[in-house]
């Protein structure tokens, strides 16, 4: 049986989009470590349009981060279907390595989002606070069962209060968050 057609965000307002955004939720994946806590997203619109794009996330002490570059899948649709693109290893940037970004949920006031892509192997909710409604969590978990996604996979976050910023711990210099997570740890 085929996978229903995902609904996708329309008209979003990137430049309201932009700013920080802290994972409450998402997925597991190789490229983010399995101790990862206080992870979050910041975006910035360049004037060409795209949007720069800081992922970072704390493990051992360390602040872990990955720049990238997002821009629209189809820049004559109005669906926010973005294209992210990083190039790995982030310490030696050679080999593009580009994803899709798709606001499936984004509430009216710009503070809670669900983003996901369409293989479903991908979910994350995300929010402008560290901490979201236990109801409003709920609700986007709901949503992402009703694309076809297997929340059974969701895992939450740590996020602190206040969260930690970059320059309260020590930079990870040598890629070591980038290799851990290639080798799933």
């Amino acid at each position: 049986m085929a996978k229903k057609e995902m609904k996708v965000e329309k008209g979003v307002d990137l430049q309201r989009y932009m700013g920080r955004w802290y994972e409450i939720a998402s997925f597991p994946s190789r490229f983010q470590p399995k101790n990862g806590a206080n992870t979050r997203a910041t975006y910035t619109l360049k004037e060409d349009g795209s949007v720069h794009v800081l992922n970072e996330t704390f493990s051992d002490g360390k602040r872990g981060f990955i720049e990238g570059t997002a821009y629209k899948a189809d820049p004559n649709s109005d669906e926010a279907k973005l294209k992210v693109k990083f190039y790995v290893p982030p310490f030696l940037p050679i080999i593009p390595v580009v994803g899709d970004y798709w606001v499936l949920f984004l509430d009216q006031d710009y503070q809670y989002a669900l983003i996901g892509q369409p293989s479903r192997k991908y979910l994350w909710i995300l929010s402008r606070k560290p901490d979201l409604d236990e109801e409003i969590y709920k609700e986007l978990v709901e949503k992402a069962k009703e694309e076809g996604y297997d929340v059974s996979k969701l895992q939450k976050t740590p996020q602190s209060d206040p969260p930690e910023e970059a320059e309260e711990v020590a930079p990870d210099t040598k890629g070591i968050w980038w290799i851990k997570s290639i080798l799933g740890k």
